[in-house]
């Protein structure tokens, strides 16, 4: 069997809507647009978790970001937790992983190097750096805390400011020149862009049209019953009340990164094709969460709110040219922890390890195949988790990021939340203030969730909720523990009288018989006939 290459490309911070496929008329996104008619672009796909970490960790194992706790920005996969790069390295695959990847824990030593045969390297450092904190403002002015970075100017030479995406891009394009001719291989290239702060090269933001961007939600006001951590980002980051030709240029800006997103997705569909290799790759571009982008006055994300510009995000597969899909857009329910068991799928492999997610091959083989009847997605942290903010990572009262920490200290600000969604509604359960409730179709400005019309259809998601966390809540090691040590053998059978010599020698039978002690006892008693 022939099996096919994996390329996984995964930008940061995309919203579902800024492809142009998806309706968004003001995007430039041809690449992305030409993948889904060749495979599938779903257009209902959920993320778990609505920041980076959470995401990605669930997303490459299949797992929910409760099944295991990796539910916060600082707690990643541990040694002994497989994942996408496990599974593929164990079946043969030459893997390749850029290093913006938020999945795996860094404080092992040669963890990373276990499952993953080439990091995508670059020796020069980032030039395209955020704008000096003086010329975000004043700290008191509206626009300190707004992300809005703008134009890259460029380099004194006159040459083209180059961010890390470029130097990743070459050198994800050097690794699939170099890879090893005879091994398929499984390749992760994770973007920064298009992740705040908003800021573009000149090219690119004149390729969006302002006329055609698409109108914003509004800003949220006290009556809309939302929850305190969007009042108060709203208040905090000050850009609610500006005019909405200045909220436009933040989404002009965002729109011009993804494009260049897109450029650099091109870039690796040409060498693909030089190679000769496009055919037999299966290509997936796929966000680990949204932007708020203005949309209820508010700007980049937080960890435990819902609306679909944070958990809507972008899903496209690419299949190998043999297998057969109904390509182009895909209505069907899909979440990201779909990637694992689709990938799998897609190289011939099985595992045996628990995880919950669902080959998405079928639905695309046939777009009316229902896939989930519902999604998911949570974030947020109990009382007193102080641990599981981010106020250990970056926090200072100028960083851009002060004012989402300072909320996470608020323990019903940052309460522990969770969505479920269906084609047509999407609930939120809230721990310690009021529950959110919705009909997407109809937006998601106004919360029902205390609208007595609503109240069967929210019993009836909540116990929907209910089986979902029973059937997810755990998820048992597949590696065995030991129980019964040297030590602790010798210790228990020295605690009964026997001479410590002897029982080293007792231990040491049984090793050698595979006995416990209490089978070892019986043994004796039998041969003696006691």
């Amino acid at each position: 069997m022939n099996r096919p290459n994996i390329l996984i490309i995964n930008p940061d911070q995309m919203r579902a809507d800024s492809l142009h496929h998806l309706g968004c008329e003001a995007a430039s996104t041809p690449n992305m647009d030409r993948l889904c008619y060749e495979g599938v672009s779903f257009a209902n796909a959920y993320c778990q978790n609505p920041v980076c970490v959470p995401s990605r960790c669930s997303f490459m194992t299949g797992l929910y970001p409760h099944t295991k706790g990796h539910r916060t920005m600082s707690h990643l996969l541990q040694p002994n937790e497989e994942n996408l790069f496990s599974d593929m390295k164990k079946a043969g695959y030459y893997t390749v992983s850029s290093t913006r990847g938020d999945l795996m824990a860094g404080q092992y030593k040669d963890y990373h190097r276990k499952y993953i045969d080439r990091y995508l390297m670059f020796d020069r450092v980032r030039v395209c750096a955020s704008v000096p904190v003086s010329q975000r403002g004043e700290p008191d002015s509206d626009t300190f805390f707004s992300f809005l970075d703008g134009i890259v100017q460029p380099r004194k030479n006159g040459k083209a400011t180059r961010s890390i995406d470029d130097l990743c891009v070459e050198s994800a394009v050097r690794a699939i020149h170099e890879r090893p001719k005879k091994q398929p291989f499984f390749m992760f290239v994770g973007l920064n862009d298009p992740h705040p702060p908003y800021q573009t090269e000149q090219k690119y933001y004149d390729r969006i049209d302002p006329d055609k961007l698409q109108i914003r939600i509004p800003t949220i006001a006290d009556s809309d019953g939302k929850p305190k951590m969007e009042v108060g980002l709203r208040d905090a980051l000050r850009v609610g009340n500006w005019s909405e030709d200045r909220l436009k240029e933040i989404r002009r800006v965002y729109l011009a990164m993804c494009a260049k997103v897109d450029d650099q997705i091109g870039t690796l569909i040409r060498t693909l094709k030089a190679e000769g290799i496009y055919d037999n790759t299966a290509i997936i571009v796929l966000s680990d969460h949204g932007d708020y982008t203005g949309d209820y006055g508010i700007v980049e994300k937080c960890q435990n709110c819902f609306p679909d510009c944070l958990v809507n995000v972008p899903f496209i597969i690419k299949p190998p040219k043999n297998v057969r899909v109904d390509s182009g857009i895909n209505e069907q329910l899909t979440e990201l922890t779909d990637l694992c068991a689709t990938v799998h799928e897609l190289a011939g492999i099985q595992v045996s390890r628990t995880h919950f997610s669902k080959s998405l091959l079928p639905t695309m083989r046939d777009k009316t195949t229902e896939h989930r009847r519902f999604v998911c997605s949570e974030g947020g942290r109990l009382p007193g988790e102080t641990h599981c903010s981010e106020m250990n990572l970056f926090l200072n009262e100028n960083d851009r990021y002060a004012p989402r920490q300072l909320l996470q200290a608020d323990d019903t600000a940052h309460t522990k939340a969770v969505m479920i969604r269906t084609k047509d509604f999407k609930y939120v359960l809230r721990l310690g203030e009021n529950d959110e409730f919705y009909i997407p179709s109809q937006g998601e400005q106004l919360n029902l969730a205390q609208d007595e019309r609503y109240m069967p259809i929210i019993q009836n998601m909540k116990e929907d909720l209910l089986l979902w966390y029973v059937q997810t809540c755990d998820s048992v090691p597949e590696h065995y523990d030991d129980r019964f040590t040297d030590a602790f053998l010798q210790n228990n059978i020295a605690a009964v009288g026997v001479p410590m010599p002897l029982a080293k020698a007792v231990t040491r039978i049984l090793r050698l018989t595979g006995k416990t002690p209490a089978q070892f006892i019986d043994m004796i008693r039998k041969k003696l006939n006691v």
